[in-house]
């Protein structure tokens, strides 16, 4: 910019010199000029400040009237409209002031106002439209970018949440399983001496057991990969609240002490959240309780009707003895029973009592 408006105002000089009529004139449009160039540093930096300058030496020497346009358009691209519209009317006085006491042969008053308006409008239209062009496309860039940041976050998201529920589905559907295992290899591994009918006896458990859990394991999957419940291979319905009981009867057969009291009535109107849910909780406190409280007395509790709400209750007693460290978790599966609780929209508490640890839930039932 300064290249070019040093060019243009030495081409208006020399102009001016082979015309001059007096050195006076001759030495003002030379130090206007290099003032004029001088300015062009401070309209890159402060554009309003750089064109008023500019402006107030056109009023002296045509020799700025170029700097003075330059400056007028650069506001109007860079400033804020009323600047641009201030620095338009500043530079069109200027013009008017350097005509009235240095005018133009053979160009009437009238006319020269009336140019001189026209192009310092055409100046700020022209500049100012380009300016909201640039502003638009700015924007459209920034909208884009975040867009982007925001598919991005959300594929993250999505991402941490499938990690979470293919964690949460295979610790509900394989912890208690294979706890069962644990206890009965356990039993064979302190019972070498045992008759060989109970050593048949539990094998066979190991085996049904170890079947059952791949059976789980292969349902997991089946939910992970179709979602929707899609496909030949659809996965059977996850067990809900009636199913409580078999699981109870299970934990019965491999040795666990269990008092289990049901009071809730016809389960056909309790939502699918809820009972899934529900047959989790019981699920994981059974676990929790033979991999912490081995031979201790459990007592499960389950009631509830519509409008009131299910309620689950599993407590256990102090441990009758030392628990197998190879089994204790990290209370993983609790972290993740309150996040199913959180998103059945119920409430789950958990900690230890009087007699040993207790685990409570309500689960919504509506009419």
């Amino acid at each position: 910019m300064m290249l070019a408006l040093a060019a243009l105002a030495g081409l208006t000089l020399v102009g001016l010199i082979s015309n001059a009529s007096s050195t006076a004139f001759v030495a003002l449009d030379v130090g206007v000029a290099v003032a004029s160039v001088l300015c062009v540093p401070v309209l890159v930096r402060r554009p309003v400040a750089g064109a008023a300058a500019l402006a107030l030496l056109a009023t002296l020497s045509p020799v700025a009237t170029t700097g003075s346009t330059m400056g007028t358009y650069y506001v109007a691209r860079n400033a804020p409209l009323p600047d641009a519209v201030g620095i338009a009317v500043i530079g069109f006085g200027a013009n008017l002031v350097q005509f009235l006491w240095r005018p133009m042969p053979g160009i009437d008053t009238f006319w020269f106002v009336l140019l001189d308006a026209a192009a310092h409008a055409a100046l700020l239209g022209v500049g100012a439209l380009l300016r909201s062009r640039e502003e638009l496309i700015r924007s459209l860039l920034e909208r884009a970018a975040l867009a982007e940041a925001d598919r991005d976050r959300h594929a993250d998201e999505a991402r941490l949440a499938e990690r979470s529920r293919i964690a949460r589905e295979m610790h509900d559907v394989l912890a208690h399983r294979l706890s069962l295992l644990a206890t009965y290899a356990g039993a064979l591994e302190y019972r070498p001496d045992a008759p060989p009918e109970q050593v048949a006896r539990a094998a066979g458990v190991l085996r049904t057991g170890t079947h059952e859990a791949l059976e789980d394991l292969r349902e997991v999957i089946g939910v992970l990969r179709l979602p929707d419940g899609d496909g030949p291979d659809r996965p059977r319905p996850q067990p809900d609240v009636p199913e409580i009981a078999s699981l109870i009867a299970t934990a019965r057969a491999s040795g666990m002490d269990i008092d289990y009291s049901a009071g809730y009535a016809d389960p056909t109107s309790l939502p699918g959240a809820s009972a899934r849910t529900g047959y989790r909780i019981v699920q994981e406190a059974l676990t929790n309780a033979r991999k912490h409280a081995p031979g201790a007395p459990v007592r499960v509790r389950v009631d509830g009707e519509p409008g009131v709400g299910l309620n689950i209750e599993v407590s256990n007693d102090a441990p009758a003895r030392p628990a197998d460290a190879t089994l204790v978790g990290s209370s993983a599966g609790l972290i993740g029973l309150a996040e199913r609780v959180d998103l059945a929209h119920g409430r789950l508490t958990h900690g230890p009592h009087a007699r040993g640890f207790r685990v409570t839930a309500w689960l919504p039932w509506p009419r």
